[in-house]
């Protein structure tokens, strides 16, 4: 099955998505300018903090841009529904389609989403069944970039030996208070925001109750299932390292009951 890509058509996403990229292109070129490699060429941090800063932004743009244009579960106009599933389809009032239980008509996108958990005007996409694993992935790279950058901002006036050599014909040097406290405010701000973001959205995965199928159905007499088996089930594997992978394919898991111990 080839790749879906998504694409909405509204201008206020637009406006929230580009001000996320511009937050995280100001991160990625002033904070190694201004703190990252002035101290490596003096010795005071090693080279690999600065790859580890750039292997995390590039996985969080990924992220970003995987969560935006893929299909989250868009449902076709007539779905082919297996004669002994039936019962558990539903007829949207909206958009007068059939779609299974717990997908929601998204009136933004104008069309219903299989499991869809919310519309997110940051990704200007609707978080669904086939993009919910990068929405995660984008929440858990964005506060780990927010927070390597809040700590170098830190250690570069509080921690770090002052630097010896400074350039103050180059503009960032010029301004490094003011574009630091700006980076700083910008850190805090989006830290504090995706932490709630992310909390909620880790709870929300736990403590469903009900099961998830890859065809989306109910299984209303089964108790609730293992963290382990609903993370496998968002993330379309059981490989916990394939969890933190942007760049993959995910396809839909059918996860026994009883998970494995050793996954």
């Amino acid at each position: 099955m080839g790749l879906r890509i998504h694409f909405v058509v509204d201008p206020h996403g637009w406006c929230c998505m580009g001000l996320i990229v511009f937050v995280w292109l100001y991160n990625f070129f002033l904070i190694p300018k201004i703190v990252l490699f002035p101290h490596y060429e003096e010795g005071h941090i090693p080279g690999i903090l600065i790859i580890i800063f750039y292997g995390i932004a590039m996985f969080c743009l990924v992220a970003l841009v995987r969560a935006s244009i893929t299909d989250p579960g868009r449902l076709p106009e007539n779905p082919k529904i297996p004669h002994g599933e039936r019962e558990f389809w539903e007829l949207c009032n909206k958009c007068n389609l059939m779609r299974p239980k717990r997908s929601h008509h998204c009136s933004r996108c104008g069309h219903c989403v299989r499991r869809m958990d919310h519309h997110c005007p940051w990704i200007n996409n609707c978080v669904g069944e086939d993009n919910h694993w990068l929405f995660l992935q984008l929440c858990f790279y964005t506060e780990l970039l927010t927070c390597y950058a809040l700590m170098f901002s830190f250690c570069h006036y509080y921690y770090f030996l002052p630097l010896k050599k400074r350039n103050l014909d180059l503009f960032v040097v010029r301004h490094e208070l003011a574009i630091m406290r700006l980076a700083a405010f910008m850190g805090i701000t989006m830290l504090v925001g995706i932490t709630g973001l992310f909390y909620t959205q880790l709870i929300g995965i736990i403590t469903v109750k009900l099961s998830f199928t890859n065809n989306a159905v109910f299984c209303r007499s089964r108790p609730r299932k293992p963290w382990q088996q609903t993370f496998s089930e968002v993330f379309g594997t059981r490989w916990k390292i394939l969890w933190f992978i942007p760049f993959r394919r995910r396809q839909p898991l059918r996860v026994p009951y009883h998970f494995a111990n050793h996954v």
